[in-house]
């Protein structure tokens, strides 16, 4: 069992429910990014995504997008964070995911890459654009490597569909709640609890939501039905800021922390404390 597993066992123990932050990896310098990953709270954070900046993105909105052309616009290299993320690691206290392009991982190679990410800290991998037909063998390498693989599920996967991407998600399924690309909503779909619920008949896997939540409102609605909250778009966008106007890594570590603090506030009651 990593990281990874024992933190959604333990939250799953407690009966807590839990936020997921998105950060997109190297922005404005990997420094920054350790900086933030330092401060997260376990016991408000289950794990945290570090989005892997790519030319081409697949489901990220504009406000993520924004982030990675700046990055890859700086030279970003995935080494450079590996190896930042693999000398602080100690430091930092919740499991960490990676979220990448399919092709980023076929580039190099998905043994190589697996090993490298594992090798840094990485407790997981989420992978959009792998499809659940072409899934097994990566799944079964991520697996044998403890770095396991997440998948997604859409409101649009037909329940059959549904249920093969839960048997091979581990250890948690990521529930985009509405189709299209990331970023912040003024409501969540109607039907959000009943896909939630539906998909919670087919695996007693964990659920985490992710996709347009943005309020601590979201949150809660959310963790009524699921068992965490991915918030990407919200904090991207206070990088965003933080970056034009000039903020120092601590800064931009500050205003992601203000933004998870303020979400929190929608975690069950008591439940993060």
């Amino acid at each position: 069992m990593n990281r990874l597993e024992a933190a959604f066992d333990t939250l799953h123990a407690a009966g807590r429910k839990a936020l997921v932050p998105y950060i997109t990896g190297g922005y404005p310098d990997a420094a920054t990014t350790v900086e933030i990953l330092r401060r997260l709270d376990p016991q408000t954070c289950v794990c945290a995504e570090v989005g892997i900046p790519f030319s081409d993105p697949i489901a990220d909105g504009p406000v993520i997008q924004t982030s990675f052309s700046r990055v890859l616009e700086r030279g970003f290299k995935i080494d450079d964070l590996l190896s930042v993320i693999a000398a602080e690691r100690a430091s930092i206290r919740v499991p960490l995911v990676t979220m990448l392009s399919c092709s980023i991982v076929y580039r190099r190679g998905p043994e190589a890459f697996i090993q490298a990410a594992k090798a840094a800290g990485f407790d997981g991998m989420i992978i959009p654009d792998c499809a659940v037909e072409e899934a097994d063998a990566l799944a079964a390498l991520a697996r044998e490597h403890e770095c396991p693989l997440v998948l997604m599920v859409a409101p649009t996967s037909g329940a059959e569909r549904a249920r093969r991407i839960a048997a091979l998600s581990e250890p948690f399924i990521y529930y985009q709640s509405l189709a299209g690309v990331t970023g912040e909503r003024r409501d969540l779909p109607a039907d959000l609890a009943e896909h939630v619920t539906e998909l919670r008949a087919t695996t007693g896997k964990p659920i985490c939501v992710g996709f347009g939540i943005g309020t601590p409102e979201h949150v809660a609605s959310v963790c009524a039905v699921a068992d965490g909250a991915i918030v990407g778009s919200a904090i991207v966008r206070q990088m965003n800021e933080a970056v034009d106007r000039g903020a120092s890594a601590s800064e931009v570590a500050d205003a992601v922390m203000a933004v998870i603090t303020r979400l929190g506030e929608g975690l069950p009651q008591g439940e993060a404390d």
